[in-house]
């Protein structure tokens, strides 16, 4: 024992000591006494936004005009069986299907293969975000379709075609569509170009009863706004009035090619959005088989987790589970 100090002292000391050893071999303890992890992420992932169509049920216009790498990688069935192949080894215990943009008439057909395939309980899909025109003069009928659907928690219509006006979402029957939303308990995905997101805001805005998920980081590389203007609009959907609005980390790898994916080119765009959305409004999302554009969906997988290593445990289960367990209500 060190001269001049007491036993009791000695001890406290040594327990300290002991503890901080501990934690440490877990990974770095912070001035704070936060615990950073050392190695990557390995609990569970649910997949907020996982895609399948089958060609011959379903008629997805926007595949059947694909070309180039598009066709070649998109313009196939993609079904449940694949994906299982694909994430295989990966810890995906729950995903939440998103629509894949059908033609309007085989809209309800969609919601309802997708509900009997959540109902069946023997595979990871546990919810849906379905399609829908909110703007429609028919939407609330369209709606009274899922009342009690336990399975459907959120529609999305995609605005980020290069088609859509940038100030649609404020045209007074889309705001009105989304209102309804909100009355009904569902959510809506907003997937926005870049020069939309300041719109996309606004909406948010005017809609305090609905709940919201920006796609794909706010498409930094889809739009006219250099990544400046990207952050710029993206920090307007972070700070609305409205704070029931999260963000999922997918969509940024469209400009990377499968060969070159380090993460330094990435992890600016992700860092960006954990920052201002914080970790509490922040889900991971796979966007297979879209994602294949840019790499498969391990390295994505991969390549978050190495974006991620260094921050706490906690805000890791947050971004990988725990946040869309408690946004979609997953069991």
């Amino acid at each position: 024992m060190t001269p001049g100090i007491s036993r009791r002292s000695f001890l406290e000391s040594a327990k300290v000591s002991l503890l901080a050893a501990a934690l440490a071999s877990e990974g770095t303890v912070t001035k704070s006494g936060e615990i950073l992890a050392s190695e990557l992420y390995d609990g569970e992932i649910v997949d907020t936004h996982l895609h399948l169509w089958d060609l011959k049920a379903l008629r997805l216009p926007w595949v059947a005009s694909a070309s180039g790498r598009a066709k070649e990688v998109l313009a196939h069935d993609h079904l449940l069986s694949d994906y299982a192949l694909a994430s295989e080894g990966l810890k995906i215990t729950r995903a939440v299907y998103m629509e894949v943009d059908v033609a309007e008439e085989d809209q309800v057909k969609e919601a309802e293969d997708i509900s009997r395939l959540c109902q069946q309980g023997r595979s990871p899909m546990k919810a849906a975000v379905i399609s829908g025109r909110p703007a429609s003069p028919g939407f609330a009928r369209y709606l009274d379709q899922f009342v009690g659907n336990r399975f459907v928690k959120g529609l999305r219509q995609v605005l980020h075609t290069p088609a859509t006006p940038a100030r649609f979402c404020l045209e007074d029957a889309f705001e009105k569509g989304v209102q309804l939303l909100g009355e009904r308990g569902l959510s809506f995905d907003l997937c926005l170009r870049n020069d939309q997101l300041e719109y996309g805001a606004e909406l948010i805005d005017r809609c305090p009863g609905t709940r919201f998920i920006l796609d794909h980081c706010g498409n930094p590389h889809a739009g006219s706004q250099d990544i400046e203007g990207w952050r710029q609009g993206l920090a307007k959907v972070a700070t609305t009035r409205n704070r029931n609005v999260m963000c999922k980390i997918s969509g940024v790898y469209g400009n990377v090619s499968a060969h070159d994916w380090p993460v330094d080119r990435l992890a600016p765009l992700v860092r960006s959005v954990i920052d201002l959305f914080g970790w509490d409004r922040v889900m991971f999302a796979g966007d297979w088989p879209v994602v294949n554009l840019g790499a498969s969906l391990k390295t994505w997988v991969q390549t978050v987790k190495q974006i991620v290593k260094e921050d706490t445990p906690v805000n890791q289960n947050k971004l990988f589970s725990g946040n869309a367990i408690h946004f979609y209500g997953l069991t």
